[in-house]
């Protein structure tokens, strides 16, 4: 790992592909040392870092699970220990799994609430300690229209994202009086690997603007609440979904 540096430091899990990487490229643009997880595209991860340092940022790789409770720990105890704040988390780590609840095995139920979860427990709680110390922070949880709304074969998908939003919001209620900002962003249909085998045209017959969404314009709501220009919002939950819910 790479040492303390003396900008703002935000840590994104999940940050080296789609909704993720464009979050990590727009807070590096905005002048944070990006700390961005990985679980297993070292090449994907490896880009992002390239790009973001070409481009004048400041940012580097940390590989492991956010499932791993132990593994979490050690890599977020390891980053604390050498940078003076951490300022932002965004948990964006996630990954579907789509089965009719009916047939869904309990390995697929698992691993969608595991990762999305657990994976928010596991790296919060460390992170969060460390802002109640500094008394600051901000930490941005990614999760989706399916939290807000019905979506057939997303039973799995579904609680962990509307999860995400019960743990923020009281995580919120717990921390605000601190200096501590934890707010929910939901997108709504981005293109990302996730629609790679959607039909695409008849999903934007449902979206009121007509269009699939884009990663940086979800990136920028997570810039914005992140900024101090979001400094009196604290335990709301920002759709990004071109108005279909």
């Amino acid at each position: 790992m790479e040492k303390t540096t003396l900008k703002p430091v935000a840590i994104v899990t999940g940050g080296s592909k789609g909704i993720g990487r464009a979050i990590s490229i727009e807070l590096a643009q905005s002048g944070y040392h990006v700390i961005a997880n990985y679980h297993s595209d070292d090449n994907a991860a490896t880009e992002l870092v390239e790009q973001i340092k070409d481009t004048g940022g400041s940012a580097e790789k940390v590989k492991f699970d956010v499932k791993d409770t132990e593994a979490s720990e050690k890599a977020i105890n390891e980053i604390t220990s050498r940078s003076n704040t951490v300022d932002v988390l965004v948990n964006n780590a996630g990954i579907i799994s789509d089965e009719l609840f009916i047939m869904m095995t309990a390995k697929k139920w698992d691993e969608v609430i595991d990762t999305t979860l657990k994976g928010f427990f596991n790296v919060t709680r460390p992170v969060l300690q460390k802002m109640v110390k500094q008394k600051n922070g901000a930490i941005v949880s990614i999760s989706s229209a399916a939290g807000l709304m019905a979506n057939r074969g997303q039973a799995n998908y579904s609680a962990a994202k509307a999860g995400l939003i019960g743990a923020s919001r009281t995580i919120s209620a717990e921390v605000a009086r601190l200096g501590i900002r934890v707010n929910v962003v939901a997108p709504g249909l981005i293109e990302t690997d996730m629609l790679k085998d959607v039909p695409l045209a008849d999903l934007k017959t449902i979206i009121p603007m007509a269009r699939i969404g884009k990663p940086d314009e979800v990136a920028k709501v997570v810039k914005f609440l992140c900024s101090a220009d979001a400094s009196y919002i604290a335990g709301q939950v920002i759709s990004v979904n071109g108005g279909m819910f």
